[in-house]
């Protein structure tokens, strides 16, 4: 399976060349019309996606896969996902404390996949305030072993391990090849072209 992944910057969506994936996955702060531009660029069947925390409270868009506090199977590969990020302000949307998505995490089954706007404690954290990331997700990991966590909000692409769970960090676009839970977690990644080239 052939998976797109974008994330953060609308600019930066639809400049890979070349590429065509079964599935797109938008992990925030991206415009319901950017999904579906990306969908019809790169030809994918599927779209799952979470919120980020300058998204609207409006729903997804019909053909677009809610993945925030839920599960979908695609060609037997298991996704689940959580919006928004770390509640660095007082108003807005798909913003959490610390304690609400340890509490809403702590029975979430296992996935091979799971899909967050936000990233785990101690992975890919810009700073100790906006982009500081949820210990739930570091403690899912912990407890479940997902092939694979896709974030954005953090803008950086970058892979890192924690035991079994290779972390994605997303910042534009991204291609992956992820693999089921039974399977070893070998991943490619295609980087974006930067906007310079």
């Amino acid at each position: 399976m052939r998976v797109i992944v974008i994330a953060d910057d609308d600019s930066l969506v639809g400049r890979m060349e070349n590429e065509s994936a079964d599935v797109l996955i938008s992990v925030g702060d991206i415009w319901d019309s950017t999904i579906e531009k990306a969908q019809a660029v790169y030809g994918c069947r599927k779209i799952f996606a979470v919120k980020g925390n300058h998204d609207s409270a409006a729903p997804f868009a019909p053909n677009i896969t809610d993945l925030h506090f839920n599960i979908a199977e695609h060609d037997g590969i298991s996704f689940g996902g959580f919006s928004g990020s770390w509640k660095y302000k007082p108003r807005g949307h798909h913003m959490f404390e610390q304690f609400e998505v340890t509490k809403a995490l702590r029975s979430f089954p296992a996935v091979d996949v799971f899909v967050a706007h936000n990233s785990p404690t101690g992975f890919h954290e810009r700073d100790s305030d906006v982009h500081q990331g949820f210990q739930a997700f570091a403690d899912y990991i912990d407890r479940v072993q997902p092939v694979y966590f896709i974030h954005g909000h953090q803008h950086v692409n970058r892979i890192s391990q924690r035991c079994k769970t290779s972390i994605v960090g997303v910042f534009g676009e991204v291609a992956l090849n992820p693999k089921q839970r039974d399977n070893k977690p070998a991943m490619a990644m295609a980087r974006t072209r930067k906007p310079s080239d």
